[in-house]
C-alpha cells in the first residue's frame, strides 16, 4: 500500500512538472520562442551532422536556457504574489533572474556558433551521405522533436496535462516515435521484421493503455500514434 502511494506521488510530481513546463509555453512568448529556436537547432545539428559530443553540447545548451527561462518566469510570479508595489528587492530579483536567462542565452549562441559555424560554412553534398550513416542521431533528435511538438501541442490545446489527457498523447507518441525509428534502423537485417513488429506491439500496448486507464480518448492516442509515426518518418526520409 505504502509502495503503491510512493509511486502514485512519483507520478504526481512528474505530472506536476510537465504542468509548468507546458504553462511556461502557454503563456510565456519568449518560452515559445526558445522552443522554436531549439526545434531549428536541434534540425541543423543533424543536417550539418554532428558528433555525438558536440550533441551533448548542444542540448545542454537548450536546457540551460529553456531552465533559466523558466525559473525567471517563476522568480517573476512570486514577485508579483508577494508585492504589487514597486519594491527595489523585487526589482533586483526580477533583473537577477532576467539575468541568468541573458547568460544562458549568450552559453547557447556561444555553443552553437563553435559547434555549428564551421560546418554551416563547409555544406556540400557530401553531408546528406554522411548523415545517413548517424542513425542514432536521427533517433535522438526525431524523439526530442516529437516531445516538444506534443508539449506544444498541448500548450495550445488548453486540455489537459502532460501525464493525464490532452491531445495528442504524448505516450503514445513517443512510443510509435520509437517504433518507427527502430524499424527504420532495423531494416533490411535478417531479424529486422520481427524487432518491428514487437515493437510495434510494445507501442501499441503502451497506447491501449491510456485508453483503458481513462487518461485519453481513443482519438487522443491515434493523433499521438500518427503525430509520432509521420514525423520520425520525416526526418529519417529527409536525411537518410
Amino acid at each position: 500500500m505504502a509502495q503503491n502511494r510512493r509511486r502514485t506521488s512519483l507520478l504526481q510530481s512528474f505530472n506536476h512538472a510537465f504542468q509548468g513546463l507546458v504553462f511556461a509555453v502557454r503563456h510565456q512568448r519568449n518560452m515559445r520562442i526558445h522552443m522554436v529556436v531549439a526545434l531549428l537547432v536541434l534540425v541543423a545539428s543533424i543536417l550539418l551532422n554532428v558528433s555525438r559530443l558536440e550533441l551533448v553540447a548542444v542540448f545542454i545548451a537548450i536546457t540551460f536556457v529553456l531552465t533559466a527561462e523558466m525559473v525567471n518566469s517563476a522568480v517573476e510570479t512570486v514577485v508579483d504574489i508577494v508585492t504589487d508595489e514597486f519594491d527595489s528587492r523585487a526589482k533586483i530579483a526580477k533583473d537577477m533572474a532576467a539575468g541568468a536567462v541573458l547568460l544562458a542565452a549568450v552559453n547557447a549562441l556561444v555553443v552553437g556558433y563553435l559547434v555549428l559555424a564551421d560546418r554551416v560554412a563547409q555544406v556540400s553534398l557530401d553531408l546528406f551521405t554522411a548523415i545517413r550513416r548517424t542513425p542514432a542521431h536521427l533517433t535522438v533528435v526525431a524523439l526530442a522533436v516529437v516531445v516538444l511538438l506534443v508539449i506544444g501541442l498541448k500548450a495550445l490545446g488548453k486540455r489537459g496535462t502532460p501525464l493525464s489527457g490532452g491531445l495528442p498523447s504524448g505516450h503514445a507518441a513517443v512510443a510509435f516515435a520509437g517504433w518507427t525509428a527502430v524499424t527504420f534502423l532495423v531494416v533490411g537485417s535478417p531479424q529486422g521484421v520481427l524487432v518491428s513488429a514487437l515493437t510495434f506491439i510494445v507501442a501499441v500496448l503502451a497506447a491501449q493503455s491510456r485508453v483503458q486507464a481513462g487518461i485519453h480518448s481513443l482519438f487522443e492516442v491515434v493523433l499521438g500514434a500518427l503525430l509520432g509515426t509521420l514525423v520520425t518518418t520525416l526526418i529519417f526520409q529527409l536525411w537518410s
